[in-house]
């Protein structure tokens, strides 16, 4: 009898798992922030997620001809992109903060071509999900809809 109810009590034990399931980064672009987590560090771009009407609507991975590297201090942050199909030169270097769950990136300079756009525009803010080794940051339209995701692993 004592062996049964020792069962017993260790089953209940393990059924009473009340973790929260985190959804994969590529099924949804909720807002989940470990505060044990951090972006400082490096970044490998691993895939673009475009959302239509219907949610996730295209996914595309990176490849050798298309990388992209982010690097995170403390308050800065640097991005460079290479294409091998393109002789166009993309990086960018600025600050960013991260508030209720909002990753916002202030460029300050970046490659000629991001000149440009940094002329029109020096503030970028996605909302972010950050996990261990992963994060992910998505534009949201301004009825507060996904348009785009670029999800990426931890190098170091």
């Amino acid at each position: 009898m004592k062996k049964l109810t020792l069962f017993i009590c260790i089953i209940l034990l393990c059924s009473c798992n009340n973790k929260p399931k985190v959804d994969n980064i590529e099924k949804t672009p909720s807002i989940i922030v470990n505060t044990n987590n951090s972006l400082e560090g490096a970044w490998k771009l691993v895939s673009f997620i475009n959302y239509g009407e219907n949610g996730i609507a295209d996914t595309i991975l990176t490849s050798d001809t298309n990388k992209q590297i982010k690097m995170y201090s403390k308050t800065k942050v640097m991005w460079s992109r290479t294409r091998i199909f393109d002789t166009i030169d993309w990086f960018a270097y600025g600050e960013y903060k991260i508030e209720n769950g909002i990753l916002t990136e202030i460029l300050e300079y970046g490659s000629k071509s991001m000149n440009e756009v940094i002329k029109e525009k020096t503030e970028f803010s996605f909302n972010v999900t950050i996990s261990e080794n992963e994060f992910s940051q998505t534009e949201i339209d301004d009825l507060g809809h996904p348009i785009i995701s670029e999800n990426y692993i931890r190098l170091e």
